[in-house]
């Protein structure tokens, strides 16, 4: 069978190539895609193919290289000894931006039938979110401030507003996707850099400043700011994976006023975690259903897959202007 699939053929080089798909093998699941939604900020560094060596960064991205993790299907055929899912199933797979994917069929998880594509599309970054927001163990009335509010900061937000956090304050410099927090969760935002913002936290957390503060930017200049935004034994936590650890670097707040730094990422969950990816997003899907998180408005831009190298110019050249960003495959 064949399918498109977009590739990086090199940094700043898109492609969309046609490749051979076969049949699918014992355990394994074909499915037909529906939409694929981009990781602006992960599949932008991959884009750019600009990463310190020895990085999680450097040891991934190898080019050819094909972007994506978050796939929407129907599926077409199952291999033997599957069970759970049968044809015309609707599921999400972690796989890159193509027409048709072989996938194991056990990481493949089900959409409910009250979930659309847009929403269900979200799935890999509400399991990253929510799991930066359960290593924050947050308690009832903490405040939280989250900086950098593209697609990973805006399901942060909806999470700390479904566990009810007293105050949840946006930073980010583009007013578009302030306006977008508002409306999903947070209690007040500020537009501008978070070097600038410390008043403002003072001013929403009664003189405390916050008990923990989200950096989920992926940008080395941003941890030094939001360790100041942190109340005396308050967490700073990074989302946000920066390419350039060599050019990150700590401040005297993590002695003197010990604020405690957590790094959290999506494939180190724990040992003997039980909410494992699979449960988190079944657990988004429950909220969706139900109405306590929405996030198929927060898509501003689709594109169908032979614009690909269109769509990722205007994240290198206008990102600002977007916030949720999908290839649409259903025509």
């Amino acid at each position: 069978m064949k399918s498109l699939a977009v590739y990086f053929a090199e940094p700043r080089k898109v492609e969309v190539r046609e490749e051979e798909v076969g049949e699918p093998g014992p355990g394994q699941v074909l499915t037909r895609t529906r939409v694929s939604l981009l990781s602006t900020g992960t599949e932008m560094w991959c884009y750019r193919g600009e990463f310190d060596e020895g990085t999680t960064w450097a040891n991934w991205v190898h080019y050819p290289f094909r972007p994506g993790y978050q796939n929407v299907g129907e599926v077409v055929a199952v291999g033997e000894g599957v069970e759970a899912l049968r044809t015309g199933d609707r599921v999400f797979v972690g796989a890159g931006h193509a027409g048709y994917v072989l996938s194991d069929a056990t990481s493949a998880v089900k959409v409910p039938q009250a979930v659309s594509d847009e929403d269900a599309a979200w799935a890999a970054l509400s399991f990253i979110a929510q799991t930066g927001v359960r290593r924050a163990n947050h308690s009832m009335g903490d405040t939280a401030v989250v900086i950098g509010l593209g697609p990973l900061g805006q399901m942060v937000v909806q999470y700390l507003k479904v566990i009810g956090l007293r105050e949840i304050l946006a930073i980010d410099t583009v007013q578009l996707r302030l306006d977008a927090a508002l409306a999903h969760g947070a209690t007040a935002a500020f537009c501008g850099s978070a070097a600038d913002a410390r008043d403002f936290v003072l001013e929403h957390t009664g003189g405390m400043l916050a008990d923990v503060v989200y950096d989920v930017t992926g940008h080395y200049t941003v941890l030094p700011m939001a360790l100041k935004l942190a109340r005396d034994f308050g967490v700073v936590e990074l989302i946000g994976d920066t390419p350039h650890p060599s050019k990150q670097h700590l401040t005297q707040d993590i002695l003197a006023r010990q604020v405690t730094l957590i790094g959290t990422h999506n494939a180190k969950l724990g040992p003997g975690a039980y909410w494992t990816p699979q449960r988190q997003i079944e657990l988004f899907y429950l909220y969706v259903s139900r109405g306590q998180m929405k996030a198929a408005d927060l898509i501003t831009h689709s594109f169908r897959p032979d614009q690909a190298a269109e769509c990722y110019r205007l994240l290198e050249t206008d990102r600002g202007s977007t916030i949720g960003v999908m290839f649409d495959w259903r025509e």
